[in-house]
C-alpha cells in the first residue's frame, strides 16, 4: 500500500513538472492535436501542432511571439505569433528555433526558415550575393530589420506580406521643411524620406507604375505608395544591371513642427519596414 501511494505521488509531480516545462515557454513548447491539450489561455494551432497563447493585443504576448493576429483565415480567434527573421525564438527556447515562414510558431524543425543570423560576407549595398530577404550591410549579410512598430501592428492586411516580392532594406531622412506650396496649409511640413529597395524582378519605369507599393499610418491604415513620390527628377531612381535595386523618396506632410514619425511601407508579396523618421 505504501509502495503505490509513493508511485502515485511520484506520478503525479512528474505531471506537474512537464507542465511547468510546457507552459513556462522557455523551454519547450507543448505539443497538441486539440484544444482539449491546451491549458485554458492557449489553442492548438493544429497546422504546427502546438499549442499557442490566445491574446486581445500585443502586449499580452511574450517576446518570443509579439503579434497579436486571428489564428488563421477561417478562425479569427487571436493568438501570439512570431515575426519571421528574428532571435526571439532562439533567446527564448534555444539555438536552433527559428520563426515559421508558414505558421508563424516557433520550431526547431523547419529547416526552409529565413535565418536571423545569416553572416556571411558581401560587397557594396542592396542584395548582392546575400540570400533574397537579406541585405549586404557593412560587408556581411543581414536579415532586413523585423517589423515592431505599431503601423504593422495595427495592420490588418498581414497576408499580402510574404517573402518573394520586393524587399525593402533600409530608410533614412533625406530632408524636412515647411512647404506648404507642396503639402497645403493644414500640414504644411514636407518631410522626405529616401527608402531603398530591391527586387527580383525589374523596377518599372516610372514611380506611377509602381504597383503595390504601400504606406501604412500608425492606426494601421494603407494607402498609395506611390502617391507619396514626387514626379520631380531625383525622387524615383532605378539602377542594377537588370534594374533590381532601387531608391524611391516619399513625401510625408506633417503639422509645423513636428519632429518625429512612425512610417510603415511595404510592397505585395514582400516584407514591411518600420521606419521612426526623426525630423527636427
Amino acid at each position: 500500500m505504501q509502495l503505490r501511494k509513493t508511485m502515485w505521488m511520484l506520478t503525479a509531480l512528474s505531471a506537474m513538472s512537464v507542465m511547468m516545462v510546457a507552459c513556462g515557454g522557455d523551454e519547450e513548447i507543448a505539443s497538441c492535436t486539440s484544444d482539449a491539450q491546451c491549458s485554458d489561455n492557449e489553442v492548438c494551432q493544429t497546422a504546427a501542432g502546438v499549442c499557442v497563447q490566445t491574446c486581445e493585443q500585443a502586449s499580452d504576448c511574450p517576446d518570443s511571439a509579439k503579434n497579436c493576429e486571428a489564428l488563421s483565415s477561417s478562425d479569427t480567434r487571436k493568438v501570439c505569433k512570431c515575426t519571421v527573421g528574428t532571435r526571439f525564438c532562439a533567446d527564448a527556447y534555444g539555438e536552433g528555433f527559428t520563426c515559421s515562414a508558414t505558421t508563424r510558431v516557433c520550431t526547431d524543425k523547419d529547416d526552409t526558415n529565413p535565418n536571423p543570423d545569416p553572416g556571411g560576407s558581401c560587397t557594396g549595398t542592396g542584395q548582392s550575393t546575400c540570400a533574397y530577404g537579406q541585405f549586404c550591410s557593412a560587408s556581411k549579410c543581414t536579415a532586413v530589420p523585423a517589423p515592431t512598430c505599431e503601423n504593422y501592428q495595427n495592420f490588418s492586411g498581414k497576408s499580402q506580406l510574404g517573402t518573394t516580392g520586393t524587399i525593402i532594406y533600409s530608410a533614412r531622412v533625406e530632408s524636412s521643411a515647411n512647404d506648404s506650396t507642396f503639402c497645403g496649409a493644414a500640414n504644411p511640413q514636407r518631410v522626405k524620406v529616401a527608402l531603398s529597395a530591391y527586387s527580383s524582378t525589374p523596377f518599372p519605369d516610372n514611380k506611377d507604375q509602381l504597383n503595390g507599393f504601400f504606406y501604412v499610418i500608425v492606426n494601421g491604415t494603407a494607402s498609395s505608395g506611390a502617391a507619396t513620390v514626387s514626379s520631380s527628377a531625383g525622387n524615383y531612381t532605378v539602377t542594377g544591371a537588370n534594374r533590381e535595386n532601387a531608391q524611391i523618396i516619399v513625401n510625408l506632410c506633417r503639422p509645423s513642427g513636428s519632429t518625429t514619425t512612425s512610417t510603415g511601407f511595404y510592397f505585395t508579396s514582400g516584407n514591411f519596414y518600420c521606419y521612426q523618421a526623426n525630423h527636427p
